[in-house]
């Protein structure tokens, strides 16, 4: 999915509800980070991960929601710059992830607008993102954020098309 240059000007505001807090890393969130991961599913995220992912992002450029109460991470996004064929001067918005037990609160949204916000103060003007067609709930969450559908390869159409189904939406 791409962020359309149309929105640059305009990217979307961090909405945090009041019981969290928006905030960036820390060297001692590690431990945190990759057990927030592991739990929603990325496997092969560890603490060693973590700590080399860190080296990758732009400065402050992973976000955090955390919960005031518990002091534990609710959500996470990151902006990494990794220029590719497709953008050879790309950021990706990656690693959105938000724990089961904080969802429906638009937490990852918040932290996704908070890395795009900060692509675009690093200059940023290809902003991407990379997703499995299974991940609906990830999807709505984009769509509605104004990201949309790259048509890259020859099967996206259908593959969009079949994910619009299952959404409710039209194309």
């Amino acid at each position: 999915m791409i962020w359309p240059r149309r929105l640059l000007d305009s990217p979307p505001k961090p909405c945090i509800p009041e019981d969290y807090l928006l905030r960036t890393f820390r060297p001692a969130d590690i431990e945190q980070w990759a057990a927030l991961m592991t739990r929603v599913g990325f496997k092969d995220w560890n603490a060693q991960f973590a700590s080399e992912m860190a080296t990758k992002v732009l400065p402050d450029g992973i976000f955090f929601v955390e919960h005031r109460l518990s002091g534990k991470i609710a959500a996470t996004a990151l902006a990494l710059p990794k220029p590719t064929q497709l953008h050879p001067d790309g950021g990706e918005l990656g690693w959105v992830a938000c724990d089961p037990q904080h969802a429906g609160k638009g937490l990852g949204m918040a932290a996704s607008a908070a890395a795009i916000g900060r692509f675009i103060a690093a200059g940023f003007r290809e902003i991407y993102l990379m997703t499995d067609d299974w991940r609906l709930p990830a999807i709505k969450t984009y769509l509605k954020m104004g990201f949309e559908p790259l048509f890259y390869a020859p099967d996206m159409k259908a593959r969009w098309q079949d994910i619009f189904t299952k959404l409710g939406r039209k194309t």
